[in-house]
């Protein structure tokens, strides 16, 4: 067993576990232990991990093969499309099955279905696995052949390869065929931001009153029936009700605070920054998921460079990795020099109105599309004629406005070509 796989099998305290801080638990620095479910009880880790699920799933998947010249068609008769793109199993959309995947991949570092597959290898169906740890075993046989041991819906399976498992893996290698954990590295971060969750709640809770001790002057000691007097008047109604009750000090006692104030605490700064923390792990900028920086704005023309810079940096290694293992594991071994599958992220990169008309006007001047190509872009059926690569002509002399220049004319069919 592994370091990574023994931290996992120790229980996860949740969230909302305020003593956990007190009891001195845990192997973080903030003294709190983190596993998944107390991880996506962070409005910053929930708000990152859907947002590049969400992100992902949508997105349309298409099958295709490569042509002879290099480009490529669509091949939406192909058995594989069915399931990637329309149903990949009985009970979910292909929205839900890979939003799903994407969860694992970003909490767990892996992602795994089970394969349903007719006798020529063709995939019928998947069915997605937890990826949990202690619900998916991975260990190598003396071949180094990776087999899989899981229960799934009451049936257990034992050493499976990948032949039947399709397996998804994230970045890293956590040195037994899988990718590393996101919250299992990132745990400090994350035990950080919820120690200082609990520690707001546990200010709120008692109605933002501090810690207090009450000084007696030098010389004067109580009795047990003045000190029961004492706790009625004064410390039972500040600590018990939301409401502060006001009372007089006699004979000279003080009352002293003994806690930090939030404020000198600086919480609000450390909780900003534990969400930057969060979301530095994830590959996220955060001003997508409503945190904005000092000086920055959550509109603007800079927006659009940090869209590009989330799809290029951030979300580009998702969808590689998802459309190689594809490739690898789904597409029979005879077709892997034709059949791919490739996520379309045009719809990520659509400017306004104007911006996206100036593009299709320019690549459609310039000979990059026919007009029913630029069309199909914008879901519009094509026109008679539109199939023809047309370029502007520029700097034509005065007498030739109008005219075609004789380079221009199209030879008919048998005539030489000049």
């Amino acid at each position: 067993m592994s370091w990574l796989e023994s931290w996992w099998r120790k229980p996860a305290l949740k969230v909302q576990d305020p003593e956990n801080s007190r009891r001195g638990k845990g192997d973080t620095w903030a003294g709190r232990d983190v596993g998944p479910n107390g991880a996506m009880q962070l409005s910053a880790f929930w708000s990152c991990v859907r947002l590049n699920s969400e992100t992902i799933s949508t997105l349309p998947l298409g099958i295709y093969e490569r042509q002879r010249d290099g480009s490529k068609a669509p091949a939406d008769g192909h058995l594989l499309y069915g399931a990637l793109h329309d149903s990949p199993n009985a009970d979910q959309t292909a929205a839900e099955f890979w939003e799903g995947q994407v969860i694992s991949l970003c909490i767990f570092g892996n992602a795994y279905s089970l394969k349903d597959k007719r006798d020529d290898g063709s995939i019928i169906s998947l069915t997605p696995l937890s990826a949990a740890p202690g619900d998916m075993d991975r260990k190598r046989d003396a071949n180094g052949v990776l087999r899989y041991s899981f229960t799934h819906r009451g049936k257990r399976y034992i050493g499976l390869t990948e032949d039947d498992i399709f397996h998804i893996r994230g970045f890293g290698d956590d040195g037994n065929g899988g990718g590393l954990s996101v919250v299992s590295f990132a745990r400090q971060s994350l035990a950080i931001a919820e120690a200082i969750g609990a520690s707001a709640g546990a200010t709120f809770r008692n109605g933002m009153k501090s810690s207090i001790f009450f000084t007696s002057p030098a010389g004067v000691k109580m009795d047990q029936t003045q000190r029961n007097d004492f706790r009625k008047a004064f410390i039972d109604p500040y600590v018990g009700g939301e409401a502060t009750n006001a009372g007089l000090l006699e004979q000279g006692f003080d009352v002293k605070t003994v806690s930090l104030p939030p404020k000198d605490a600086e919480m609000l700064l450390t909780w900003r920054f534990s969400i930057e923390e969060i979301c530095r792990w994830l590959r996220v900028p955060p001003v997508l998921i409503g945190h904005s920086a000092d000086g920055q704005t959550m509109w603007g023309s800079g927006i659009e460079q940090i869209m590009l810079g989330w799809l290029t940096l951030g979300l580009r290694p998702y969808l590689t990795r998802i459309e190689q293992a594809i490739k690898k594991r789904l597409v029979l071994p005879k077709e892997r020099g034709r059949i791919f599958a490739e996520f379309n992220v045009e719809g990520l990169l659509r400017a306004d109105s104007a911006g996206r008309a100036a593009l299709l006007s320019s690549l459609g001047q310039n000979g990059y599309l026919t007009r029913n190509e630029g069309r199909a872009l914008d879901n519009r059926p094509p026109m008679p004629g539109g199939n023809v690569l047309t370029v502007q002509s520029n700097l034509v002399p005065l007498d030739m406005l109008g005219k075609l220049p004789p380079k221009a004319v199209q030879p008919a069919p048998g005539d030489p070509v000049a």
